[in-house]
């Protein structure tokens, strides 16, 4: 069952091209990415099949009984709802009921005016009808997992991040047929995006996605599309299966070029040396020399992003972190963390979102005081800082003005020197592209830009907050190698695991409330490492309350009668149980309150794990004393 289908379409601004007679469809079921370099048109493709933008050429058809959903790399969202009026905002008869079953119990908590508690049976009734209670329970897991805020906060006062985060939870709750995706990783720490890839992987879902997160696109999606100098080449596999398939094609194509331009260079001389009057024969083959004339210089160049700056003179004393504190009460960030770096070393920084990973590489750099401590920069280091929020870079200027506003000529790691001109071609900012005004240029080419700028203040020590947002899958692993080559020092705060893994030697795990892990290993080594000490616990636990028991059973071996005391403590058992079985009631029921907001459902979430436990044990040691008695 076809969904989508894409035919003949076309898209240029100018003399760029980005996409000529593409066609390709997705079916029931499928789950297709999109790849192509920065600027290629990936989110215009999307916004096109969206009905955002117009195509020059071609139809974009949808099956006309299908309900579809874009997720926008920076979503548009209504300001004037609140949070859970935002997620629950769709002609979907069941999180209507939802969402006029949420206000009524928020008006009965918040105001209990006269017909309050009538509107709430009316909903609670309407929930009944529509079978909505297990519903409401799957919106309540994805907001939990995705940590949406307070389901009454304005939508106008939350962060970018945040208006993602809502934009993806109304997706995933309206539950389309088909759902379009350009970078839903972007503002997600690790725990949500692999939640996230859980949760797409085993939906029943049609997915076009765009994603730089090569790990969630290995895993996820199933089939690859690639625009590559305009023309669309499908995968039937996953990203591994893309990689090795694309070196494939590209091996072709450069023997094929090879052989065009060998003949291309024989045909040339022929044409030059043929007379004027020109028979049957003769114009014959000046059409077919058009032809390869054609094939040998119409491909694209093999022009490839270069990253090769100098690196300043590293000196012995890096960098001496000593006893640092740093709170914004009642968040605690750092508390008494101490670190001596070392030449050469790749750190990642891991945590959730909110723990202070920025604050903590802003102390670093002395852009932000800490409470308490020292810190000991040596004389020779000069940091490169790539920030998450990015370079505020004048909209108005040309590509070429903003890199000669640093330096007109560029020394490089082998000695020479680069105009900005010269340098931009090696980022990949052809001679148009270098006087097209920034504002023109795309997401991932402003990014590009700005690594450009910050490599070429020569740092010996980088600090990279999210490098990988919005850069493509190319110019990404370009940035890897370049990386594993840099001689000097490196912290790297990154949600793209495959990233981290090729890059990082050791990890500083923000574990919260100022504790910090120094883990030696990558992003998988720690994984595996947190997944077995899971195991262990629960095999501890298991073992512990298995020999407890079998001393139990032993100790009451040869009885005949049970003591007084062991008859109390049944008696009592027995009450005690009861009490928390009301208790863990009451919980679990209070849990289905998403008003209360993330932190106090994850307390009383945890409360309720600790409860479960104890009533366990009891009811463990109350059937062993019912045996003796």
């Amino acid at each position: 069952m076809n969904y989508l289908s894409v035919e003949n379409l076309s898209k240029a601004y100018g003399n760029k091209v980005l996409f000529d007679k593409i066609s390709f469809g997705i079916s029931r079921g499928q789950k297709m990415a999109l790849v192509a370099k920065n600027g290629a048109g990936k989110t215009t493709l999307l916004r096109i099949i969206d009905g955002l933008e117009i195509a020059d050429e071609g139809n974009v058809t949808f099956r006309k009984d299908i309900t579809k959903a874009y997720l926008e790399q920076e979503p548009k969202l209504n300001d004037s709802l609140t949070v859970l009026e935002a997620v629950l905002e769709s002609e979907n008869p069941i999180t209507n009921a939802i969402k006029r079953y949420e206000q009524a119990i928020l008006a009965v908590e918040k105001t209990n005016t006269p017909g309050d508690g009538e509107r709430l049976q009316d909903a609670m009734a309407q929930m009944d009808i529509l079978n909505a209670w297990d519903y409401e329970l799957k919106i309540k897991q994805i907001l939990s997992r995705l940590k949406i805020p307070e389901l009454t906060q304005l939508v106008s006062t939350l962060s970018g991040g945040q208006r993602k985060r809502v934009a993806l939870s109304k997706i995933l709750i309206a539950a389309p047929d088909l759902v379009i995706m350009d970078e839903p990783t972007n503002h997600l720490d690790l725990e949500m995006i692999e939640w996230l890839e859980s949760f797409l992987t085993n939906a029943a879902i049609t997915l076009l996605i765009v994603t730089h997160d090569r790990y969630f696109l290995d895993r996820v999606c199933t089939e690859i599309i690639e625009i590559d100098a305009g023309k669309l080449f499908p995968y039937a596999g996953n990203f591994s299966y893309f990689v090795e398939r694309k070196a494939e094609r590209e091996a072709v194509e450069n023997s094929e070029v090879d052989k065009a331009r060998n003949l291309y260079k024989r045909e040339l001389e022929w044409v030059r040396k043929m007379p004027r009057a020109r028979g049957t024969k003769a114009k014959y083959r000046v059409d077919a020399f058009e032809d390869v004339k054609e094939k040998a210089l119409g491909k694209k160049s093999a022009e490839k992003l270069e990253l090769s700056v100098k690196m300043t003179r590293i000196g012995g004393k890096i960098l001496e972190l000593t006893k640092l504190c740093k709170s914004f009460p009642p968040r605690k960030i750092l508390d008494d963390f101490s670190y001596v770096f070392k030449r050469g070393e790749r750190i990642g920084i891991m945590g959730n979102n909110g723990v202070g990973k920025s604050t903590f590489l802003n102390i670093i750099q002395g852009l932000e005081p800490a409470d308490s401590g020292k810190i000991q920069t040596g004389e020779t280091i000069v940091f490169g800082y790539y920030s998450q929020k990015g370079l505020k870079l004048n909209e108005d200027k040309r590509v070429i003005e903003v890199v000669k506003d640093i330096a007109e000529f560029i020394p490089l790691a082998d000695g020479s020197k680069l105009s900005a001109s010269q340098l931009l071609l090696r980022f990949q900012f052809t001679g148009d592209l270098q006087y097209s005004f920034v504002s023109k240029l795309s997401g991932g080419e402003k990014r590009r830009l700005y690594l450009l700028t910050v490599l070429i203040t020569n740092p010996n020590f980088l600090i990279l907050d999210e490098p990988t947002n919005d850069l493509d899958i190319l110019t990404l692993a370009v940035l890897e190698d370049f990386l594993l080559s840099f001689g000097g020092c490196m912290l790297i705060v990154t949600h793209d695991r495959y990233f981290m893994d090729k890059l990082i030697q050791h990890m500083f795990v923000f574990e919260g409330e100022g504790i910090i892990k120094d883990f030696p290993g990558t992003y998988s080594d720690y994984s595996t490492w947190k997944a077995e000490q899971v195991r262990t616990l629960k095999t501890e636990e298991t073992v512990k309350l298995s020999a407890k028991k079998e001393e139990l059973i032993e100790e009451s071996v040869g009885r005949k009668k049970a003591t007084f005391k062991e008859k109390f403590e049944f008696e009592q058992l027995a009450k005690e149980l009861e009490k928390l079985e009301i208790e863990k009631n009451q919980l679990a029921e209070s849990l289905t309150d998403i008003t209360q907001g993330h932190d106090k459902l994850s307390v009383q979430g945890e409360k309720l794990e600790e409860l479960i436990v104890k009533i366990e044990e009891k009811t463990s040691r109350w059937l062993e004393l019912s045996e003796i008695i």
